[in-house]
């Protein structure tokens, strides 16, 4: 895939990233009429719903700072995670978006008791479980994607995951990622972690201290280099995930990895927004079909 088809792929995933984007904001919304899908993102540093209309078209969401409830791909504080969920739920409801069902999205290489406590989460919150899936493959749902690498640079991991005919073929999922970019602040300007992860948010200030935080980024790239060593056919990297916002991760990893990388509008939408289009997707299969639909 060459530049302008990537930018091309990117455009119209952008489009749909930034309708979600404007629809956090709940405040003044009627909610829609017909099905709603919804996806649920169980992070590291944010928990985030997204609600798509019977059209796919983003409609809702909400958006949490989550304390590290799920951590290096497990599930660190269950009831911290059922309780902002729940609050999310209840506000959309509220807003007019009455889902009763998601789906959600697992680390990958996470399986068994791991990926399934995920599923437990919305259980809990009174959410029906339409499905489960992996991030990388939610990612290339909402990205619009069948083949390359999705790097997903999340609060505690990397995960690496190749795509080829819109399967996940192969995944990894490695220890660095925001928390790591915190802990460098931290030491250097001797703060606690909190107030580095604050700095690290401010765009004021990003620009200041990117040349602290690039060690991260050059360690990101080589982590992604050393899974992709065996597909040489991969050309492009798709950068998605919450660290991914940061300002020059994206030229870093191109520098280090000599492969061309897109760069969502937002990153850190771009997998629970691919969550609830694979809602989407499996409620529309089990829906019966109308008389006119069906073959002779």
């Amino acid at each position: 895939m060459n530049q302008i088809q990537s930018n091309q792929v990117c455009e119209r995933a952008n489009e749909r990233i930034k309708a979600f984007e404007s629809s956090l904001d709940l405040n003044g919304k009627r909610g829609v009429k017909g099905p709603l899908s919804a996806g649920v993102d169980l992070g590291t540093a944010y928990i985030v719903t997204a609600v798509v209309d019977d059209e796919k078209n983003p409609v809702a969401g909400a958006l949490t700072r989550s304390r590290s409830s799920v951590r290096d791909g497990l599930v660190f504080d269950y009831l911290g995670a059922i309780s902002i969920l729940r609050q999310q739920v209840k506000d959309l409801q509220e807003g007019g978006f009455p889902i009763k069902s998601a789906a959600v999205a697992y680390p990958p290489g996470t399986t068994g008791p791991n990926a399934r406590a995920f599923g437990n989460i919305l259980e809990a919150a009174d959410l029906e479980v339409v499905g489960m899936m992996d991030e990388p493959s939610a990612a290339s749902l909402a990205l619009e994607i069948t083949d390359g690498a999705v790097v997903d640079v999340g609060g505690g991991t990397t995960g690496i995951s190749i795509l080829k005919d819109g399967e996940v073929i192969y995944s990894a999922d490695e220890a660095t990622g925001g928390v790591h970019v915190d802990l460098v602040l931290a030491g250097n300007f001797k703060i606690e972690s909190h107030e580095a992860e604050k700095l690290k948010r401010d765009t004021n200030r990003q620009k200041e201290i990117f040349h602290l935080v690039r060690p991260v980024f050059e360690k990101i790239a080589s982590i992604a280099m050393r899974h992709l060593k065996g597909f040489p056919s991969i050309r492009t990297i798709y950068l998605v995930g919450g660290t991914s916002c940061f300002p020059g991760i994206a030229q870093v990893i191109q520098e280090q990895t000599g492969l061309e990388v897109v760069q969502p509008c937002n990153p850190l939408l771009v997998t629970p927004l691919g969550i609830a289009l694979a809602c989407f997707d499996k409620q529309m299969a089990s829906r019966p079909q109308r008389p006119e639909m069906i073959a002779d």
